[in-house]
């Protein structure tokens, strides 16, 4: 039996299998809004330095 996940985006559920292209989205609509959230700068990893910092760290 299949695991079932919750679709990040709009909470539906989507069954875990290779068959699904879209996982671990329901559809594409659903990747497609996930995607624009990225590229809106609505999503972020967060970082522990900036980048400067790191360069600085690494000439001493």
């Amino acid at each position: 039996m299949p695991a079932i996940v919750k679709c990040p985006t709009c909470q539906a559920p989507v069954e875990w299998v290779p068959a699904n292209s879209y996982r671990p989205f329901c559809s594409e609509r659903c990747r497609l809004i996930d995607l624009g959230q990225w590229a809106n700068e609505a999503y972020s990893v967060p970082v522990t330095s900036s980048p400067d910092q790191d360069a600085d760290s690494s000439l001493s």
